[in-house]
């Protein structure tokens, strides 16, 4: 994609014919069927563009980054930095606030043990707001993805701090109305879009309630990065995560996005190389952000390919991407819930979505149900999605979920629709 459409226009069945084009991996066969792959909640594809960036690099440019004098390394530094000031602009930030990790995971954690550090008196007065301890409360939801529920704890149960959990309703919706954030809540750590029920969060009204009280938000963006418009400073979070390997990027690279005046008092959570000033051998002295929190070699050519991803996203056009989205998740969900014996979670919340659902069949495993569409070339994600508290919240113990991207069909949709029903009756549960 080389031009940028303007953003009030909807993807044509014919633009995405060409987008799919890019995509080597969607022209293969599976089981001896095309490949459906409605699986990019989980991981999506790589278009040649990103691809090319990232072997051009390897071919061309391949050198440590900020270390050597020499040519290729300048060079390598400079497209470094290019590629952080290309995601920088995609969400609305500026440069010295991404922070290059190797995935989401690994910045939600760098957040959490930054703070549990602080907790323990490193990073000096300036670091005094961010600290924990018994009578402190870390606010998440019923619905988080594992990554954004596990560090929390493990920064309570270290710091002493209480972890509270916003609870959702009978059909997954957040329950607002019981959001326990109060003048003891230090931190809300909530996710934009559910990786398991496709929903996207009214989280203005969480991060507004957060703030009155001062409390520091991170939001989980790794179902809302790649799908949607997203500006952080316009949401107003102080902390926001993404994976790459969601957005058309490869694996291995990931960001955290940090309010600059946080990131400078935060004391650094993995310690080496390549983020000093000054080591003698008993103490250091740190560079500022976002160095600081990038020890050792970093994820140069990810970084590149990540940075090419993002220049395809946005000639498309993230307000196009999200209108296609919202369609196939409308579509997903309405032709799953017209057939009797499927129950899809969060169907009945009214709130906009992604191009994403989860269903259970009772009486059919989910595993079973994967399997017979694998063998017709659809390629689903299977089981409790790293969400368990949700799914036992809602009565289930897994589920299968179909996810779209920019490069799925109507006829793809349509697809796992027919495969379900035929699944149905292979098995023989239709109520």
């Amino acid at each position: 994609m080389s031009t940028t459409i303007p953003a009030d226009l909807p993807l044509t069945d014919a633009e995405i014919l060409r987008i799919r084009e890019d995509f080597p991996i969607l022209q293969t066969e599976v089981n001896g069927h095309p490949l459906v792959y409605l699986d990019s909640g989980a991981t999506s594809q790589r278009p040649l563009a990103v691809l090319d960036a990232e072997r051009e690099f390897a071919t061309t440019l391949n050198s440590a980054v900020h270390r050597g004098a020499h040519t290729l390394a300048a060079e390598a530094t400079e497209v470094f930095e290019d590629a952080r000031g290309t995601l920088a602009r995609f969400i609305g930030a500026d440069d010295d606030e991404i922070v290059w990790t190797s995935n989401a995971t690994e910045a939600i954690n760098l957040v959490a043990y930054s703070l549990s550090n602080a907790s323990i008196g490193r990073g000096g007065a300036a670091a005094a707001r961010l600290r924990m301890g018994p009578g402190d409360e870390i606010v998440t939801t019923e619905m988080e993805h594992h990554a954004n529920l596990i560090p929390w704890q493990e920064l309570a149960a270290r710091t002493g701090a209480t972890l509270r959990v916003i609870p959702i309703d009978d059909d997954g919706a957040l329950r607002l109305d019981e959001a326990t954030i109060n003048e003891r809540t230090k931190l809300v750590a909530i996710t934009h879009v559910s990786n398991v029920l496709g929903v996207i969060n009214p989280v203005e009204q969480i991060i507004a309630a957060a703030h009155e009280v001062g409390a520091l938000v991170l939001l989980d963006a790794c179902q809302s990065a790649p799908h949607l418009p997203l500006d952080v400073r316009a949401l107003d979070v102080d902390f926001a995560v993404l994976s790459g390997h969601k957005m058309l990027g490869p694996t291995g690279i990931g960001a955290l996005y940090g309010r600059r005046e946080l990131l400078e008092v935060m004391p650094p959570f993995l310690t080496g190389g390549s983020m000093i000033t000054t080591v003698t051998t008993t103490e250091a002295e740190y560079l500022p952000p976002p160095q600081r929190f990038e020890a050792g070699t970093q994820r140069v050519s990810q970084a590149v390919a990540l940075a090419a991803a993002i220049d395809y996203l946005t000639a498309v056009g993230m307000p196009r991407i999200a209108d296609h989205e919202e369609r196939l998740g409308r579509r997903l969900v309405d032709g799953l819930s017209a057939i009797d014996g499927v129950r899809v979670l969060g169907a009945g919340i009214d709130l906009p979505r992604v191009g994403l659902a989860s269903f259970d069949i009772p009486g059919i495993h989910s595993h079973d149900v994967g399997q017979f569409l694998d063998d017709r070339g659809i390629a689903v994600r299977v089981g409790h999605h790293c969400a368990q508290p949700l799914h036992r919240r809602l009565g289930v113990t897994s589920s299968t979920r179909a996810s779209t991207y920019l490069y799925s069909t109507e006829a793809e949709v349509d697809a796992v629709i027919e495969g379900v029903v035929a699944t149905i009756e292979f098995f023989g549960v239709r109520s």
